[in-house]
């Protein structure tokens, strides 16, 4: 039986951990830097084409103390001296992750690395996102079954001009027009011709399918008929390594 959050949540003040380790940026406007991952285990989000399922559910398995992040995050910074630090999910920003997502921030940021937060697009936490170096915020598409936040997206760009990017994954026309609509509404309501910020596109490759060339090929067309408004990037993880391989 799948653990709840109020379940889990009663049984030990410790971070539900899935994974901390070191790799590549593989998408986004950080593509190709070298960074540590912190992945919280636990999201209720529920994307239908989300590449990592396994991080979904609450288990007290995944707890581990504080202490021991910072032990695991030290190692691998021992080997590798790489001060960015990228905190993903499951959905670090869930009520459950907050209070360890913060104190994981705070002490990085005094030791000087850099701090970039990947945020599900759900909801705008200013106490985090104040405190972060940068925002990856996600604007869910109709293909991921859950509503994306265009009104969220024009409220990041008012108050985090230049410290965040938009990243939408793109399955289809449907998908890209939606991201399209909700693009020319954040320009309507900020009266801009340019956003102050990198929209991404991230060409859908699921886990247990063969990559489409045409598929991005199609995303970089109708990119290119609207003018250019997104930056198209793949990937590169994926391309390398395949849709099913973690930690990389």
């Amino acid at each position: 039986m799948t653990k709840t959050y109020d379940t889990c949540c009663t049984i030990m003040d410790k971070l539900l951990i899935n994974s901390i380790y070191m790799a590549c940026e593989g998408e986004g406007v950080f593509i190709g830097s070298s960074q540590i991952f912190i992945r919280f285990q636990g999201c209720s989000i529920g994307c239908a084409n989300c590449d990592s399922m396994d991080t979904w559910e609450f288990d007290s398995k995944y707890g581990i103390e504080f202490s021991e992040v910072l032990s695991r995050v030290e190692k691998i910074h021992n080997e590798f001296p790489v001060k960015r630090i990228s905190i993903t999910g499951g959905d670090p920003l869930h009520p459950a992750h907050l209070p360890g997502v913060l104190k994981i921030v705070s002490h990085y940021k005094k030791k000087g690395f850099f701090v970039n937060i990947e945020a599900s697009g759900m909801r705008v936490v200013p106490e985090l996102f104040d405190a972060v170096d940068f925002v990856s915020f996600d604007y869910k598409t109709p293909s991921t079954k859950v509503r994306g936040k265009k009104e969220l997206v024009a409220q990041m760009a008012v108050k985090y001009p230049g410290r965040f990017q938009v990243k939408s994954v793109v399955a289809d026309v449907a998908d890209f027009m939606d991201v399209n609509e909700a693009f020319e509404y954040c320009r309507d309501q900020l009266k801009v011709s340019r956003l102050p910020f990198d929209w991404c596109i991230t060409p859908c490759y699921c886990p247990g399918e063969e990559f489409s060339p045409a598929r991005t090929e199609r995303i970089i067309s109708l990119n290119d008929a609207c003018g250019g408004p997104f930056r198209i990037i793949g990937q590169q993880h994926k391309y390398l390594y395949g849709p099913d391989r973690r930690n990389i």
